[in-house]
């Protein structure tokens, strides 16, 4: 009995396998899957960017209508014509300003000897006036010419009381006192600094109160 049967023992049943199959549909679902989701963006994509393109439409649109006026009339209304631009007042331009003159003045009229006085570096009509004990307006009148000054060659004309020349005993104190006005006076109208005089030197003598 045993003989009989020696080949079917040894086969087995062949069993059909079905994963094969079943792997390949989950590749082609999932290709699909992935085709359907790329299509979606692609759609999603070019739908904002057409939103976009409308919006800067319509933004420039917007400004385009801002930037226009508004009206009721006609165009010819608005423009002015060449009649109504005559019409408008002409700005007058600003005067320059008149240069301040100052009247001239005689020397006899401030009385006194005229003397010859050479303009320094540094100097002015108000500090020169203040030595000689002048006006600034006198001293300006008295040079009505020369308006503006030069150092070292501005020569002004000054009136002063008297020239004194020094004579014996003549210091400062006593000279000064001759023609009553004090030493400090004296002093600056000579542009002195010291207590000194030397004999025939001149001096200046200047007006006891201002001219």
């Amino acid at each position: 009995m045993e003989d009989e049967f020696p080949k079917k023992r040894n086969v087995r049943p062949t069993e059909k396998s079905n994963l094969p199959i079943v792997t390949l549909l989950v590749l082609v679902l999932l290709v699909l899957a992935m085709l359907y989701v790329g299509y979606e963006y692609i759609s999603d994509s070019s739908s904002n960017s057409e939103e976009l393109t409308s919006v800067v439409v319509d933004s420039t649109l917007d400004e385009q209508s801002v930037g226009e006026p508004i009206t009721d009339e006609p165009a010819e209304a608005l423009e002015t014509t060449p009649a109504e631009k005559s019409a408008e007042p002409v700005k007058e331009k600003p005067k320059e300003a008149e240069k301040e003159t100052t009247p001239a003045i005689s020397a006899s009229s401030v009385g006194g000897e005229q003397v010859t006085h050479t303009v320094k570096s540094g100097e002015s009509f108000s500090s020169i006036a203040s030595r000689y004990n002048l006006k600034t307006e006198t001293l300006k009148g008295l040079n009505s010419s020369s308006p503006e000054l030069k150092s070292d060659v501005t020569k002004l004309k000054i009136q002063v009381q008297a020239v004194h020349t020094v004579g014996p005993g003549d210091v400062l104190r006593v000279v000064a006192g001759k023609y009553g006005i004090t030493k400090e006076a004296l002093m600056k109208a000579n542009g002195r600094t010291r207590d000194y005089s030397e004999r025939g030197e001149k001096l200046i003598i200047p007006f006891p109160s201002k001219k």
